[in-house]
């Protein structure tokens, strides 16, 4: 079987070894294994997470475009979930800006889904990352999506929700973000629009309100041009 992985470039890092995520190693409950292909974030790389709804607004397609360019070029590397709608939207920004970027999947990592992203799938697995703790071979399923979101926001040092509705995935990643203790900065959008109650109920709980890509770049300390 591990042939067979090597044969599709797949390799996997034990929670003991020294090559895998010194970030992930630090949260209460890490993947024991994890899959990937693709060459995992350098360690000292400042890395941000970009998550939002999958049915988003114009508004948050150009925004998840605007924040994912705007820190890639920068040097900030983008973990997000290979979704469809802001989730994909950031990863493709990030890396045709000539950034780095990382994908934490809800299945094996010989698996591309949404079959739509398989342009950026195969972009990742050249100049990026994709990660999962399910072996390969393992489908998409819905509840192996909450718990991946936990590794997406643990590789992380801030956490950008761009839109989500009051009860939505996105959300469950920025509790899971709160609980290890990173930044959350959420993306405030008009009162009456569903889409944008999560984040503005983020922002009314204190998460940082998201206005431009200098907010995350100066919380990570580095300076912007």
């Amino acid at each position: 079987q591990e042939e067979q992985w090597k044969k599709k470039g797949i390799s996997f890092d034990f929670l003991w070894e020294e090559a895998y995520p010194k970030r992930l190693k630090e949260i209460s409950d890490p993947p024991l294994v994890l899959y990937r292909i693709g060459k995992l974030p350098e360690p000292e790389k400042k890395m941000a997470a970009i998550v939002g709804a999958r049915a988003c607004s114009s508004y948050g397609k150009e925004m998840a475009e605007y924040f994912a360019r705007g820190l890639a070029k920068e040097g900030v590397g983008i973990v997000s979930g290979m979704a469809r709608g802001a989730d994909g939207i950031a990863q493709r920004a990030a890396l045709s800006a000539g950034g780095y970027s990382v994908a934490v999947l809800g299945c094996g990592v010989d698996i591309c889904y949404p079959e739509e992203n398989r342009p950026l799938y195969e972009k990742l697995k050249e100049s990026g990352c994709i990660l999962s703790e399910y072996p390969p071979g393992t489908l998409p399923h819905s509840r192996l999506f909450p718990p991946r979101n936990r590794i997406i926001s643990a590789l992380a040092d801030a956490v950008i929700i761009i839109e989500a509705r009051e009860k939505s995935g996105s959300l469950i990643t920025a509790d899971f973000a709160l609980e290890q203790g990173k930044e959350v900065f959420a993306l405030p959008g008009r009162a009456n629009d569903p889409l944008s109650g999560g984040c503005n109920r983020l922002i009314q709980g204190g998460a940082n309100m998201l206005l431009s890509p200098s907010d995350v770049l100066e919380f990570l300390g580095m300076k912007y041009e």
